[in-house]
């Protein structure tokens, strides 16, 4: 277990690099592909914008803390949709049985799924939600601390890590109703759309729901309100976001016990 656990990374970029040669032997279809990309999802910060040429805040957010969390939640779904966003792509497998090749080879089955078909055009979003944090960190009135700047750091990465276990639940739940792609989508690109919003406009069963069901606030909305100052909902202590990397842990934990049932109930096509 150990050994599969550092051959992993390796293995992973092994398949990965095959992926960005054949992305890259058309470089101009590439080039355009990645910016049609960073276009598309730039127009829902373009929509932020102009909502706030008529108002000066949104749920208690100013325009440069709503792009700050407008760019934690885009960039976070785009590194996870970028290095795990393949393995939505299983259920296709499970259904015309070429899951099996997968099993025979001597590397995880998980790292071929989640490397499969690796798209680098995916990196536009992530890239584009760097340029809207550019601007965001150039209209906050924080008074920064180390505490603050290892919070938002650290969001990134435990956010894109709780959408990257999110997908592997999705796909995990395919092995029991194969045609559910979709359903996992919800709480991913769902997810992104509804945290790139302050969540106390949405009211409290929401909150509520994206606190204790599905972690999404832990994504980026708690370590928000701690970076700028603010006061969490449903009397939740200001320090909430802290919790970030532990709801992180749990997220891989469960995406890892749910991935390992839906194998072990994997049964190919019977043909």
């Amino acid at each position: 277990m150990v050994e599969q656990l550092r051959r992993a990374p390796a293995q992973y970029w092994m398949l990965v690099v095959m992926w960005i040669r054949s992305a890259l032997a058309y470089p101009l279809s590439f080039v355009l592909m990645l910016f049609t990309g960073m276009m598309i999802t730039l127009t829902d910060f373009a929509a932020i914008v102009l909502m706030f040429s008529h108002i000066d805040a949104f749920g208690g957010f100013t325009l440069g803390e709503m792009a700050l969390l407008y760019a934690t939640a885009s960039m976070t779904l785009g590194l996870a949709d970028l290095i795990t966003g393949s393995i939505e792509r299983v259920g296709q497998r499970i259904r015309d049985g070429s899951l099996d090749v997968y099993l025979i080879r001597p590397m995880p089955a998980f790292i071929q799924t989640a490397a499969d078909g690796f798209a680098l055009r995916r990196i536009g979003r992530p890239l584009q939600a760097g340029l809207v944090l550019v601007f965001a960190l150039g209209n906050l009135d924080v008074d920064w601390t180390v505490a603050k700047g290892t919070m938002l750091g650290l969001s990134i990465i435990t956010g894109s890590i709780i959408f990257a276990a999110i997908f592997v639940l999705g796909a995990a739940f395919q092995f029991v109703s194969i045609d559910s792609a979709e359903l996992a989508s919800a709480f991913t690109y769902g997810g992104q759309t509804l945290t790139q919003y302050p969540l106390n406009v949405f009211g409290k069963d929401i909150v509520r729901a994206v606190t204790f069901v599905v972690p999404l606030a832990f994504v980026n909305y708690y370590p928000v309100l701690f970076v700028l100052g603010k006061a969490a909902p449903l009397g939740l202590p200001s320090w909430i976001g802290l919790l970030s990397p532990v709801v992180a842990a749990l997220m891989v934990a469960l995406a890892s016990l749910a991935w390992r049932g839906g194998l072990r109930r994997y049964r190919s096509t019977g043909s």
